[in-house]
């Protein structure tokens, strides 16, 4: 437990910070899962639309600070490399 006024204002913020991380990463993972299924399934329309999307969710959690702005640019890039292929 928390000693300090200071400690228990960083435990309850660091709390709200782990839960709101937690949900866009959960997020994350589902459409780049949508989008991994349209790209093996060879459905290019549907791929390219579900990377925009998945770009976009990426971006946005980098500017948030749950992900590194070099990480999210390396997931990007490799994203695209596999529709890249596809096509």
């Amino acid at each position: 437990m928390p000693n300090t006024k200071s400690a228990i204002r960083r435990m309850r913020s660091t709390e709200r910070r782990r839960v709101r991380n937690r949900a866009v990463k959960t997020k994350l993972h589902r459409l780049e899962k949508t989008y991994l299924a349209a790209v093996t399934g060879a459905k290019k329309e549907e791929a390219r639309t579900a990377l925009q999307t998945v770009t976009s969710a990426l971006d946005k959690a980098a500017k948030g600070g749950v992900l590194h702005r070099a990480a999210v640019n390396r997931k990007k890039s490799r994203l695209a490399l596999r529709l890249n292929k596809l096509q």
